[in-house]
C-alpha cells in the first residue's frame, strides 16, 4: 500500500476527531518531500498537522459566521516550523547554549546507549548525585560505563529524573509501555461531562476572537499548541511558577501571541487565583506529567464540574497508560527509548546491531504533538458548540511518534539539507518583543481572508498580573 499523501492524512486525522467530512474546506498544499533530511516524511507529518489546524480555524470561523477559507500551507515552511525554535535571533544578542553541558548520549558497560536529559538545574544536580560523579561529560562517560542501559534507565525515573535507553523499533514495540501506547490512537477526543451546547462568540475580526485559553505548559509541545490558537486570536494566558525552572529562550519563540503570569499552586491563594480563571475559560490547556496538576485539584473532571463546557487538553510524554504512564520525558528521550534514533541510524547505513543514535533534524514529536493538540482543542470546541458536553483532549508524545511512523518512510530522505536563517528570507518576521528585536519564523498556517499574526509580542514570564483582558 502506497504512503498516504499529506491530503489523505488531513482527511484521516478530521476523522479521527470526529468532524464532519463536509467541514473540512479546500487545501492548498505545496512543496514536495523530502523536506528535512530525514528517512522519516516530516515534512508531510508537519504540513498535514499544521494544515489540519488551519482548516479547523476555518471551519469554527465559518460556524460563526466568517467567510469561507481554504488552508494553505507550503510544505517547506511547515518543516523549518517544525524548527522554529532554532530560526530565531534577537539583535545584539548572541542566542547562547540550549543544551546542558553533560546532556546527550553515552555508551554503558553493558554496549548499549542512555540520553540523558539534565537541562533543568534540579535534573542535572539528581542525575550527578545518581551517578557519583563531577558534572563533567568525562566524568559522566566514566561512571555510565560502569552501568547497564535499562537497569540505569530505570533508577533515573524513580529517582525522578530524566534518561532513556536506546530501543530498536521491534524492541520498543515488544516493551510494556511501546504496546500500551501502540494500541491508542494519537489524538484522543472524549466527553467528560454534562453541559448544554456553548455557543461560540459571536463573529469578530479574527477566527478565534473572544476564546479564551489558559496554557499551562512549558518546553515546546504545549507552547506551540498555545501560540497557534493565539495566531488565529484567541486570548491566550500563560501560566508559570515563579519557582518552577524554565527554558526562557524558548519563549521567545512560543510564547508570541500570549500574556504571561505567574501563580503559585502550593499555595491558597495561588490555587483560588488558577480557580476563578477557569471558571471563565473556554480552554484549559496543561502539559504537566499526569497527575501533577490534578493534584492541586484540577482534574478534568474538576475542571468540568467547575465550569461546564470546558475543553481541557492534556499532553504528556509517554501517555497516561502502561508502566510508564507517569514517568517524565521529552522530545529527545522518546526519540531515543522508542526507536527513532536507532532507526534514523540504520537508515544512514549503520550496523543495526552497532548503530550510534542519530537524532532527527527537529523535534518533530514536539511539534508534531503541539499542533495535534490545537486540532484536537478546535475540533472539541466545535464538538461542544453542537453536542454540548465538557471535553478532553489527549496527546503524547510517544502516541505521536507512533502516528509519525504510521506515515511511511523515505529512502531519499536525506537528500535534504537543513536551511539556514538566510535562506528563509520572507518567512521570517521581524518585531519588537520583550526581549528585544525580534526576527522569528511568521506561522505557515495560512488563511487567505484572515491571515494569522501575533497581535502581542512574546515577553518574560510572570510580565502580566492573572487576570483576562
Amino acid at each position: 500500500m502506497a504512503d498516504p499523501t499529506p491530503d489523505r492524512i488531513i482527511r484521516d486525522l478530521w476523522s479521527l476527531a470526529g468532524l464532519a467530512p463536509g467541514r473540512l474546506g479546500a487545501l492548498e498544499l505545496t512543496g514536495a518531500e523530502p523536506a528535512l533530511p530525514s528517512s522519516f516524511r516530516i515534512g508531510a507529518a508537519a504540513q498535514a498537522s499544521i494544515a489540519a489546524t488551519t482548516a479547523a480555524v476555518a471551519a469554527l470561523h465559518a460556524v460563526r459566521g466568517g467567510p469561507a477559507q481554504a488552508a494553505r500551507v507550503d510544505m517547506r515552511h511547515a518543516s523549518v516550523e517544525f524548527h522554529s525554535e532554532h530560526y530565531r535571533a534577537l539583535a545584539g544578542r548572541d542566542r547562547g547554549e540550549t543544551w546542558d553541558s553533560i546532556a546527550g548520549t553515552y555508551r554503558c558497560g553493558d554496549g548499549r546507549w542512555v540520553r540523558l536529559h539534565t537541562n533543568f538545574p534540579h535534573h542535572r544536580s539528581g542525575m550527578l548525585t545518581l551517578l557519583g560523579c563531577d558534572g563533567t561529560r568525562g566524568a559522566v562517560a566514566a561512571a555510565l560505563a560502569a552501568r547497564e542501559a535499562f537497569a540505569f534507565e530505570d533508577a533515573a525515573a524513580a529517582a525522578g529524573l530524566c534518561a532513556s535507553a536506546m530501543r530498536s523499533f521491534a524492541e520498543w514495540d515488544a516493551h510494556p509501555q511501546g504496546q500500551a501506547v501502540n494500541t491508542l490512537p494519537a489524538l484522543r477526543i472524549e466527553r467528560i461531562g454534562d453541559a448544554p451546547p456553548t455557543p461560540l462568540p459571536p463573529l469578530g475580526a479574527r477566527p478565534l476572537e473572544g476564546l479564551r485559553v489558559l496554557d499551562l505548559t512549558r518546553v515546546i509541545a504545549g507552547p506551540v499548541c498555545g501560540r497557534t490558537l493565539a495566531a488565529h486570536g484567541a486570548e491566550v494566558l500563560h501560566i508559570n511558577a515563579a519557582h518552577l525552572p524554565s527554558f526562557d529562550e524558548l519563549v521567545v519563540d512560543t510564547g508570541r501571541g500570549k500574556r504571561s503570569a505567574t501563580l503559585d499552586l502550593r499555595s491558597l491563594a495561588g490555587r483560588d487565583g488558577l480557580r476563578g480563571l477557569a471558571a471563565q475559560a473556554d480552554v484549559f490547556l496543561q502539559g504537566y506529567r499526569p497527575g501533577a496538576i490534578a493534584g492541586h485539584g484540577f482534574s478534568p473532571e474538576e475542571l468540568a464540574a467547575l465550569r461546564p463546557g470546558i475543553v481541557c487538553t492534556s499532553l504528556s510524554a509517554y501517555g497516561e497508560v502502561g508502566p510508564w504512564g507517569g514517568r517524565r520525558g521529552f522530545d529527545s528521550l522518546v526519540q531515543t527509548a522508542s526507536g527513532f534514533n536507532h532507526a534514523e541510524a540504520v537508515a544512514a547505513g549503520a550496523d543495526p546491531a552497532h548503530a550510534d543514535p542519530r537524532v532527527l533534524p527537529c523535534q518533530a514529536l514536539d511539534h508534531a504533538s503541539g499542533y495535534l493538540l490545537a486540532f484536537g482543542t478546535l475540533a472539541a470546541l466545535l464538538r461542544r458548540a453542537e453536542e454540548g458536553g465538557s471535553w478532553l483532549v489527549r496527546v503524547s508524545l510517544a502516541g505521536t511518534g507512533r502516528w509519525l511512523r504510521g506515515l511511511g518512510r523515505l529512502p531519499d530522505g536525506f537528500a535534504a539539507s537543513v536551511p539556514t536563517m538566510a535562506d528563509l528570507g520572507p518567512l521570517l518576521e521581524t518585531t519588537d518583543s520583550g526581549f528585544g528585536r525580534l526576527t522569528a519564523l511568521r506561522h505557515s498556517g495560512q488563511l487567505a481572508e484572515t491571515p494569522p499574526r501575533w497581535a502581542l509580542p512574546s515577553v518574560p514570564l510572570g510580565t502580566h498580573q492573572a487576570a483576562w483582558c
